[in-house]
């Protein structure tokens, strides 16, 4: 097993930081510098900055931000939120940026997934999809922040990602978003089984243990999560403990190996 990451989310809206629950990021959280900074003497592996939204308001992404927030990351920086065109990754990734998250966009240009892929490296690409439980019991992808029911199933267009290039995947479960309830381990299992690419866990850890389990049980590669650091006194150096504790490698650098 690859070592297993811990990463942080941000919620990027307007001036600050925000969360809620099941996507109504509402409860401020603070400035993203400030947090940013914090993160980086917390032994985090990455960084997740969402902007939640551009993509409804079809803003541009806000390049001199991202130079202001890259200039304090000493750890891998992924930005998401409004992308649409090659030359705004390769403007986010000049202005510090090392990976890419797209999400609403994909839907409605899959090329753009490929043809980003090809030109800097499907390492440098995540593929994030959100997903909702209906009545139903079935599951279906939303963009635009959650505001949206595409057509998609997750499953299919995980693979579909994968194929296209994509070189990880966000997977955050809406309905367990911001709940610190426990992800959703059928969802992340359903998913990992079925691509041949990293799957990263987001959405409802309340505990070290649903970390665990979404490694163990469910097959993630990498565990992300917001509310757990935001509100609690839980870090992300106890949660590298709890994985190695439970078997699970992590970057001994952090732990004094």
């Amino acid at each position: 097993m690859l070592k297993v990451r811990i990463i942080p989310t941000l919620l990027w809206k307007n001036v600050g930081l925000v969360k809620g629950v099941g996507f109504n990021s509402w409860r401020r959280v603070g400035p993203v510098l400030p947090a940013v900074k914090v993160y980086n003497s917390r032994d985090v592996d990455e960084l997740i900055l969402v902007d939640i939204t551009a993509s409804i308001e079809k803003n541009l992404p806000d390049i001199d931000s991202i130079v202001d927030f890259s200039v304090e990351c000493s750890v891998p920086f992924t930005v998401g939120g409004g992308i649409t065109e090659l030359s705004q990754i390769l403007a986010l990734l000049h202005a510090g940026a090392d990976k890419i998250s797209i999400n609403s966009s994909a839907y409605s240009n899959p090329n753009l997934i490929e043809t980003a892929a090809k030109r800097f490296g499907a390492q440098c690409i995540v593929a994030s999809i959100d997903v909702k439980k209906m009545d139903d019991g079935k599951y279906v992808c939303l963009s635009h922040s959650g505001t949206l029911i595409t057509e998609k199933k997750p499953i299919e267009w995980a693979k579909e990602l994968a194929d296209l290039g994509a070189g990880e995947i966000l997977l955050t479960s809406v309905d367990r978003d911001g709940t610190m309830l426990g992800y959703d381990l059928a969802l992340i299992e359903k998913v990992a089984s079925n691509v041949d690419i990293p799957v990263i866990a987001s959405g409802g850890a309340g505990s070290y243990q649903h970390m665990v389990d979404a490694i163990k049980e469910a097959g993630a590669s990498a565990v992300a999560a917001a509310s757990i650091f935001h509100f609690t006194e839980l870090t992300p150096a106890g949660a590298k403990a709890a994985l190695e504790k439970a078997g699970i490698p992590v970057r001994k650098n952090y732990l004094g190996g």
